[in-house]
């Protein structure tokens, strides 16, 4: 602030004080003007005279003349009032000036004004100062010294002095006022960033503290508004991601609990002898032994689905049969199917490209989404495969009837989501397989949905980028998927 002051008094000094020598150049020449008429008067003043009928005159060439002439101009010189009076010869040499005669014979270039026509300028140092001047042409034959140029000179000092003493009261009014002005704008300013900004900090320390639900609630388009609206939405998703993790670990806990209270059960009521018979011992052993897998089996999708959103899970992308994957895993679940009277039909036209996928990812994918119609799709009903060319990609589709308990197709690929617990944990599932399938098929550059048709048909879908081949690899456009 303080740099901003003095640099703009600095300029205003410059201006103003390039807009004071012109000023007082302009009046040089003005000056110039009279002084030489009166130069003139006293040339026709000096004697002996010869005075003419047109009024002019001319003067004579003695020694008594040039020194009562000399006398005259010194007369006149104290008239100026600071200035000093010089006069040239046509060499521009001086011949006479009235501040001091150690001058005389010093030449003084003058070239002509640009402001008054007749008139010439001059920029001279005489003595140990500079001096601004103007001058104007005379007859060298009517001068008893032989001069051409009446030169009115002025210090330059004295000039910019002047201007200095008018100016600087009023540059340091014009300053003291701007400067308090800008110590209020300041504080104004100050108290207007500091105030969200303190709010902000206050803010940030309270969610660092466990209190989520916390929000500045400041607003604007100015760049603290921004910062606040941005703040209040990162500490939105903060707060999600909290109730997430702490649901996510509820259920966490709560599907552990089931398997690992009946492993507790049955283990010691094998240990302990309570079980008499072989069959209540085979039982026993037959309940330990699924519950171990279906803990196991949870494991490993937690830690595939934590793999998979940390991208830490690996994926090379290939071309791959979807059509003949399909088939496989109808082949696969078909014997569970028959134990539920479904009827499985896979529908994929011959002439559908391969797709451009993991094939270990693929399968797991397609292995979930049959795997959850199998368990879900009400007894006798029928479970469609089908694969078309959707644009520049492969769009798969599983589709089956959804039941008296219809799923919510906007909640299906949440963790741990089922429609029907009860029926769900008979089935052996946790609620995990789908969200690991849309996060595998994101890595994949493609997208899986569900939806409900018409028919009330639980349709999942998944898309896929066709293959393409570039330099013997093969190659992803995502842009092809919507």
């Amino acid at each position: 602030m303080a740099v901003s002051l003095l640099l703009s008094g600095a300029l205003t000094w410059v201006l103003v004080r390039d807009l004071e020598l012109q000023a007082a150049q302009d009046q040089l020449d003005r000056s110039a003007q009279i002084d030489g008429v009166l130069v003139r008067h006293e040339e026709c003043a000096v004697r002996p005279l010869i005075r003419t009928n047109a009024g002019t005159c001319t003067a004579g060439r003695g020694l008594d003349d040039a020194n009562e002439f000399v006398l005259r101009l010194g007369n006149l010189g104290q008239t100026l009032s600071g200035d000093r009076l010089i006069l040239l010869n046509k060499q521009r040499v001086v011949v006479f000036d009235s501040g001091s005669q150690d001058t005389v014979g010093l030449t003084i270039p003058v070239v002509a004004s640009k402001r008054i026509t007749g008139v010439g300028e001059a920029r001279t140092v005489l003595g140990d100062q500079t001096y601004m001047a103007a001058a104007l042409g005379i007859t060298p034959t009517r001068d008893p010294l032989g001069a051409s140029y009446v030169l009115v000179a002025r210090p330059q000092a004295s000039v910019t002095g002047a201007a200095a003493v008018e100016l600087v009261p009023r540059l340091l009014e014009a300053g003291g006022a701007a400067l308090l002005l800008a110590l209020l704008l300041a504080l104004i300013v100050s108290l207007s960033l500091t105030r969200p900004l303190g709010k902000l900090a206050a803010a940030a320390e309270d969610i660092a503290a466990g209190h989520y639900s916390r929000r500045v609630g400041i607003r604007g388009t100015d760049e603290i508004g921004m910062l606040g609206t941005a703040f209040d939405r990162m500490a939105e998703a903060v707060e999600k991601a909290r109730v997430a993790q702490r649901e996510f670990l509820a259920n966490v806990s709560h599907e552990l609990k089931t398997p690992l209270t009946s492993l507790i059960g049955f283990s010691q009521a094998l240990v302990d002898g309570s079980l008499m018979s072989n069959v209540e011992r085979t039982r026993a052993a037959t309940v330990v032994h699924e519950e171990s897998e279906r803990l196991l089996r949870m494991a490993q999708e937690l830690l595939d689905l934590a793999r998979v959103e940390a991208g830490s899970i690996a994926i090379h992308i290939t071309a791959v049969d979807l059509g003949g994957h399909l088939d496989q895993q109808l082949v696969i679940v078909r014997p569970r199917a028959d134990a539920r009277q479904l009827k499985l039909e896979l529908d994929v036209p011959v002439d559908t490209p391969p797709v451009a996928a993991d094939p270990e990812r693929l399968h797991q994918i397609l292995d979930n989404l049959l795997d959850n119609a199998v368990k879900y799709a009400p007894a006798g009903s029928t479970i469609t495969a089908s694969a078309r060319m959707s644009g520049g990609s492969v769009e798969a589709v599983v589709s089956n009837p959804a039941g008296p308990d219809r799923p919510d197709p906007d909640r299906m690929f949440d963790r741990f989501y089922r429609a029907d617990a009860s029926r769900s944990a008979a089935a052996g599932g946790v609620g995990l397989g789908l969200a690991i399938s849309r996060e595998l098929a994101s890595a994949m550059a493609g997208r899986l949905w569900a939806d409900i048709d018409g028919a009330g048909d639980l349709r999942l879908h998944l898309i896929l980028p066709a293959a393409q081949y570039q330099g013997g690899r093969t190659v992803i456009d995502k842009s092809l998927i919507e």
